[in-house]
Protein backbone atom coordinates (compact mmCIF):
# COMPACT_ATOMS: atom_id res chain seq x y z
CA UNK A 1 0.00 0.00 0.00
CA UNK A 2 1.00 3.48 -0.89
CA UNK A 3 2.03 6.00 1.44
CA UNK A 4 -0.34 8.91 2.71
CA UNK A 5 0.00 12.65 1.61
CA UNK A 6 -1.65 15.17 3.54
CA UNK A 7 -2.68 18.75 0.61
CA UNK A 8 -4.68 21.09 2.92
CA UNK A 9 -5.33 24.61 1.12
CA UNK A 10 -6.59 27.42 2.44
CA UNK A 11 -8.69 29.36 -0.18
CA UNK A 12 -9.03 32.83 2.28
CA UNK A 13 -5.36 32.91 2.98
CA UNK A 14 -4.46 31.38 -0.66
CA UNK A 15 -2.13 29.13 1.09
CA UNK A 16 -1.43 25.33 0.06
CA UNK A 17 0.07 22.61 2.18
CA UNK A 18 1.64 19.23 1.93
CA UNK A 19 2.82 17.52 4.16
CA UNK A 20 4.39 13.73 3.35
CA UNK A 21 4.58 12.55 7.31
CA UNK A 22 2.93 13.74 10.12
CA UNK A 23 5.19 14.41 12.32
CA UNK A 24 6.85 17.54 14.69
CA UNK A 25 9.45 19.87 12.33
CA UNK A 26 9.42 23.29 11.09
CA UNK A 27 9.86 25.24 8.09
CA UNK A 28 12.65 26.69 6.25
CA UNK A 29 13.26 28.92 3.34
CA UNK A 30 13.96 27.52 -0.08
CA UNK A 31 15.55 29.41 -3.14
CA UNK A 32 11.98 30.15 -3.92
CA UNK A 33 9.64 33.39 -2.10
CA UNK A 34 6.96 31.48 -2.37
CA UNK A 35 7.79 28.03 -1.27
CA UNK A 36 8.92 26.63 2.05
CA UNK A 37 9.75 23.19 2.67
CA UNK A 38 8.70 21.64 6.08
CA UNK A 39 11.64 19.29 7.66
CA UNK A 40 11.98 17.15 10.60
CA UNK A 41 14.12 17.67 13.73
CA UNK A 42 17.04 15.57 11.64
CA UNK A 43 16.41 17.99 8.43
CA UNK A 44 14.63 15.78 6.30
CA UNK A 45 11.83 16.46 4.28
CA UNK A 46 8.32 16.17 5.77
CA UNK A 47 6.29 18.44 3.53
CA UNK A 48 6.27 21.88 1.50
CA UNK A 49 4.14 25.11 1.31
CA UNK A 50 3.35 27.36 -1.48
CA UNK A 51 2.06 30.68 -0.84
CA UNK A 52 -0.24 32.91 -2.91
CA UNK A 53 -1.47 30.00 -5.32
CA UNK A 54 -3.84 31.72 -7.32
CA UNK A 55 -1.14 34.26 -8.90
CA UNK A 56 1.02 30.70 -10.04
CA UNK A 57 -1.65 30.90 -12.94
CA UNK A 58 -0.19 33.88 -14.12
CA UNK A 59 3.26 32.66 -14.14
CA UNK A 60 5.59 30.04 -15.60
CA UNK A 61 5.55 26.57 -13.41
CA UNK A 62 7.52 26.75 -10.52
CA UNK A 63 10.43 24.20 -10.14
CA UNK A 64 12.17 23.60 -6.24
CA UNK A 65 14.70 21.55 -5.07
CA UNK A 66 13.67 20.22 -1.65
CA UNK A 67 16.84 19.52 0.90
Amino acid sequence: MGKEIKIWYDREGDYLEVLFERKTGYFRETENDAVMEKVDEEGNVIGFSILKVSALKEREPISVSLR
